[in-house]
């Protein structure tokens, strides 16, 4: 984890995605350690209201800006795995759940604003709460949440966050909504100067993995998750022969997102088609090498070349 923050922030990212769920360490630790191992690398922290009180997200946020100067970006997670929730005894339905967000994101971040916060919500009570140490305002943080579902598109709405997407082909993509705080997708590259080069590696990373379809399958049976099943739809369409756009690691539950796979110019085309719709944020697979980064980077700077033109 230090090893990948650490090239992320060589190559100029500006953030990465700290992922939360009841299987992983805590993303508050893992996020200090990625600042700890970088110079400017932002963390985007993973925020389940199921796990934390609003006050002790806001205290934490404000104790890291006060401790590194460093600003953070909140990655505001409504769903996960249904069998996590209920663990915690949590039964609250998928569109509840957003409802819940709202007014949960709202109180951590009227609490970095330093003022007294007096609430009678639905879900959460406070009376003149105060927020200390004060957050300075140029380290406020950016929201995204999923904007994969109804709910989830107008809870980016009414917060003003960035809607983030697991996207379809880009031919298949709605615009980018406009009345967010802008939009994104979550998705792989894999590119090389040559295609057939790109697309063995690709199956050399990602093989066949029989166990991994069975609970892929299984996971489709428990989860209530809108960009799941929409991902899974997809993936029962053969795709055309000369396709970038692939599936198959999600499928084999290797990874949470698609692919784009091919030489440089054919993916960075596609790209330029999600940047044209709007969508002018990626967040990006886990890289599996410095040099993999190194060739999504060429991929982008071709993309947004196209874009522009």
């Amino acid at each position: 984890m230090r090893e990948i923050a650490a090239w992320c922030d060589d190559f100029g990212l500006e953030g990465i995605l700290v992922y939360t769920d009841n299987g992983l360490m805590d993303p508050w630790l893992v996020a200090t350690e990625v600042i700890r191992s970088t110079r400017r690398l932002m963390p985007l922290v993973a925020v389940q209201p199921a796990y934390l009180h609003p006050y002790s997200v806001a205290k934490m946020i404000s104790t890291i800006g006060a401790l590194n100067g460093r600003r953070l970006f909140l990655s505001m997670v409504a769903g996960g795995f249904k069998l996590d929730l209920e663990a915690l005894d949590d039964h609250t339905p998928h569109d509840k759940r957003y409802e819940r967000l709202i007014e949960y994101t709202t109180l951590v971040l009227d609490l970095l604003k330093g003022q007294a916060v007096t609430r009678e919500g639905e879900w959460y009570r406070v009376t003149n709460l105060r927020l200390a140490p004060p957050l300075p305002p140029e380290l406020m943080p950016g929201v995204f949440v999923s904007g994969s579902s109804p709910a989830g598109l107008d809870a980016a709405r009414r917060l003003k966050a960035l809607a983030v997407q697991y996207p379809q082909p880009p031919g298949k993509m709605a615009p980018a909504p406009t009345d967010t705080g802008g939009a994104g997708i979550r998705i792989g590259i894999l590119a090389r100067s040559d295609s057939a080069l790109a697309w063995r590696i690709a199956r050399e990373r990602f093989p066949e993995d029989r166990r991994g379809q069975i609970t892929h399958q299984l996971a489709m049976k428990v989860t209530d998750s809108s960009w799941h099943r929409q991902l899974s739809e997809m993936g029962e369409k053969e795709p055309a022969p000369d396709d970038p756009y692939w599936l198959h690691p999600f499928e084999q539950y290797q990874t949470f997102c698609p692919y784009l796979v091919g030489d440089y110019d054919r993916v960075a085309l596609e790209v330029a088609r999600y940047l044209r719709a709007g969508y002018d944020t990626i967040i990006l697979d886990v890289p599996a090498s410095p040099e993999e980064i190194q060739h999504t980077s060429e991929v982008v700077a071709r993309a947004r070349t196209l874009a522009a033109a």
